[in-house]
């Protein structure tokens, strides 16, 4: 087995588990591989994922349509909003932490209506919405790709949803590290599914028990968790539908400090950068710019998002 593929006991955040370059803007200059480099024929080739034909390089581009990070939270927010015709209450949006590796990791977890296997498969595809209603933000299904990949370079999904009487729960992988490093020419997403039956958690298989195994195989290998039964502990406090997004990997700036700032204030969430806005700038002016509203709508997020999605919708941070 390659290198890049092998598991094991490292953290995703030395080796092979993690891109070479954690700066979101530098990430996607890389040269495509050729037919003649890329790896060939591994387990992953085997199984029938469900994949876009696009390169993975795309991912990164498309990315780009967010030049502020907080914007891409701001999608976020606003694909939990458009769940509030489907039962939504809350969204909370949290940091926690890559037992693999230690490293800090975002979520945004909300109680909406939750994704059944194939919503959530056209979800983390390419080009596809189902949402058609004038009253809803996001029309072209492209929201939930430009906005995690713009956090970080990886994110994994946890939904529960009720259709009928079927009681599903969907896990799904899109990994930029995991692309870039099984050198992929296309968009693998790795898709896992389960139902309640008896007040149990059964797997759902739709292809070949193969299959599912390599889907498994590959979330264990490039996802903040080891076990089936570390995936399965994720869905306890979604209750009865829902939706956990976990952001990991996360970018960092020009100086090797994470984008985000999770540190310097226990109630929000920080941009690294804002030290830039205020350089060359003596203490008291320091001071006067960075309690001005325009300056902390800027850099603070429960100052610049929450408060106002709040006035609809209650956000916790």
């Amino acid at each position: 087995m390659p290198a890049a593929m092998a598991g094991g006991s490292g953290g995703m955040g030395s080796g092979p588990r993690s891109l070479d370059c954690r700066s979101f803007w530098k990430a996607g200059a890389f040269e495509a591989p050729s037919a003649a480099t890329r790896e060939s024929h591994d387990v992953l080739e085997t199984g029938d994922f469900d994949r876009a034909r696009v390169h993975p390089k795309f991912l990164h581009t498309n990315a780009t349509s967010h030049k502020w990070a907080f914007g891409a939270i701001a999608e976020l927010l606003d694909n939990a909003v458009d769940e509030i015709c489907n039962g939504a209450t809350f969204v909370k949006v949290d940091k926690s932490i890559n037992l693999k590796d230690s490293s800090p990791m975002l979520v945004f977890q909300d109680d909406g209506g939750g994704m059944d296997p194939e919503g959530v498969r056209q979800c983390m595809s390419l080009g596809f919405s189902t949402k058609k209603s004038k009253t809803t933000i996001g029309q072209y299904g492209n929201g939930f790709k430009t906005s995690t990949m713009r956090l970080g370079a990886d994110a994994i999904v946890f939904t529960r949803a009720i259709r009928g009487s079927n009681v599903t729960l969907s896990v799904g992988l899109l990994s930029y590290t995991f692309l870039r490093r099984t050198m992929k020419d296309d968009i693998v997403v790795p898709v896992l599914d389960f139902q309640i039956q008896d007040d149990h958690i059964v797997p759902l298989v739709y292809g070949s028990q193969g299959d599912w195994d390599s889907s498994l195989k590959i979330i264990l290998d490039w996802s903040p968790f080891s076990s089936m039964g570390e995936l399965l502990q994720q869905f306890k406090d979604i209750e009865s539908h829902g939706t956990k997004v976990v952001i990991y990997d996360l970018w960092m700036n020009d100086d090797g400090l994470l984008e985000l700032d999770f540190d310097d204030d226990d109630e929000d969430i920080l941009l690294r950068d804002q030290a830039k806005a205020t350089a060359g700038t003596t203490k008291i002016q320091k001071e006067i710019i960075e309690q001005h509203i325009s300056h902390r709508l800027r850099f603070s997020l429960r100052v610049g998002f929450i408060s106002v999605h709040s006035i609809i919708f209650p956000i916790c941070i």
